[in-house]
């Protein structure tokens, strides 16, 4: 029903643009009123003034609506012991809310019989309170659509009403358009900060179970091992040594991403260079769209080819010559992966070398250079920003992969260095540390935030490296 909201406020705004525009013209030529803005931004003026209220009301319904459902739900009648719940607890019990919700207001003959154990198995106040759910999405979905119906109309008309000869829509249109432009950059800012310091909060709850010398330095990876262990009782660090080693996950993710990236760089760009500077303009426009057709293919496709097709294939060329292949090994998930990072290194590489002046191209040739010596010793050079570019979001996508690490390398954590045997990635570990229904306060689900501020910090690292050695091999053409 939101999106539904959503396209009906799109329509207004699109109908009062219309309706500002009509009522500035109407002025200027029936009226003869001289206008200080041209009519369009009369349009614009009506739009913001409908839009902008609406959907900051609607942004604060949604970011609060966690809140609301919580207060409507969630009474002490229902549950006398809430308050000595744990945040954990507490969204454990919503999670099955939301999902009892869905079924309990359908009859009984429409309900499969995993349904019907569902409801069975819950208590009378969780029916109760997941009717009440029912109630409350029905409630704030028909909100938000007499919210957005009403409140635009209301607006766009008193905005029209506005109109006159002394407004002068231009400039407060401009004001309001930068202020959305810098208010995003912020958000884009507060966001990130937002993600780092939730990381780092969590994972020093984490750190308080675990040392994080035996954390980074650590070769054994058993976070089952946390299973065993009652939380109410608390935490044995002596039972939870050598069960979150990192090194096995970072070995592992470097040795996928390394053959991925040995695989994904030469094609990728040798595939730019030669769209760029040697192929025709008819076989560029055919070449280019097929190579980003790879970009486009789920992930999960690629796992499948790996695990079906690419592994096998590896595994018995490696019988036929004596070596001891893996059923899962990173070399199928590293190639599967590095085929399918082929596009962004070609195709950001093939845009930014053909970005590079003519006037270079020019001055190389008329020196005696040929093609290639200016390719190597003039436009790589030149475009050698945007190609790190190209590198460092490859590397990026390599190291975040999960889906084909899970489906062709495994998930056990294997401290090898050997492309031929299975590995896990960090990634990969953090979605399995999330799965299920552990709390929150369990060093088996809080290691995914330590692993992830360790995948943030390497990220950093890597952006950091990138940007010393653009600036080191810039200085030639500045």
């Amino acid at each position: 029903m939101i999106y539904f909201a959503l396209l009906i406020l799109v329509i207004i705004s699109y109908l009062f643009y219309f309706i500002g525009k009509k009522r500035a013209l109407n002025l200027k030529f029936n009226g003869n009123i001289k206008l200080s803005s041209q009519p369009d931004y009369f349009g614009y003026y009506v739009v913001l003034m409908a839009l902008i209220p609406a959907l900051l009301m609607w942004f604060g319904l949604l970011l609060f609506k966690g809140n609301f459902q919580e207060m409507f739900v969630m009474s002490p009648i229902l549950f006398p012991d809430i308050s000595t719940w744990s945040d954990g607890k507490l969204g454990l019990i919503l999670n099955k809310l939301n999902n009892l919700s869905v079924i309990v207001n359908l009859p009984l003959d429409d309900l499969t019989n995993g349904e019907k154990s569902i409801l069975n198995m819950a208590s009378e106040n969780e029916l109760t309170a997941a009717k009440k759910l029912a109630n409350f999405d029905k409630i704030y979905g028909w909100s938000n659509l007499t919210l957005f119906i009403i409140l635009p109309i209301i607006l766009g008309f008193l905005a029209t009403r506005s109109i006159s000869g002394k407004l002068n829509a231009q400039p407060i249109v401009e004001k309001i358009i930068t202020y959305i432009i810098k208010g995003s950059s912020y958000i884009a800012i507060l966001i990130t900060i937002g993600i780092f310091l939730s990381l780092v909060f969590e994972a020093i709850n984490f750190f308080r179970y675990v040392n994080p010398v035996d954390f980074f330095f650590s070769t054994g990876w058993n976070p089952n091992r946390a299973f065993v262990v009652d939380a109410s009782e608390g935490f044995d660090k002596d039972d939870l040594e050598n069960a979150f080693g990192f090194i096995p996950l970072l070995t592992g993710t470097l040795l996928i991403a390394t053959v991925a990236m040995i695989v994904a760089i030469p094609l990728g760009l040798m595939s730019a260079i030669y769209l760029a500077e040697y192929a025709s303009k008819r076989v560029r426009d055919i070449a280019k769209p097929i190579i980003e057709i790879l970009a486009g293919i789920p992930t999960v496709v690629y796992g499948f080819f790996a695990a079906l097709s690419l592994a096998p294939f590896i595994k018995d060329v490696g019988e036929s010559v004596g070596l001891p292949v893996s059923a899962e090994s990173a070399l199928a998930a590293g190639l599967a992966m590095g085929v399918m990072i082929i596009p962004f290194v070609s195709s950001l590489s093939d845009d930014v070398i053909k970005a590079v002046p003519q006037s270079l191209r020019d001055g190389s040739y008329a020196l005696g250079a040929t093609r290639s010596e200016t390719i190597k010793k003039v436009i790589l050079p030149a475009a050698l920003a945007g190609i790190m570019g190209s590198f460092l979001l490859a590397v990026s996508r390599a190291i975040g992969e999960t889906m084909i690490v899970v489906m062709a390398a495994s998930l056990r954590a294997n401290l090898t260095f050997n492309p031929l045997e299975p590995a896990t990635t960090i990634t990969t570990q953090i979605v399995t540390s999330l799965i299920g229904d552990v709390e929150f306060d369990n060093p088996k689900t809080l290691v995914a935030f330590a692993l992830g501020l360790t995948l943030f910090l390497m990220t950093l690292l890597l952006n950091i490296l990138a940007i010393t050695i653009v600036k080191k091999y810039r200085e030639k053409y500045e």
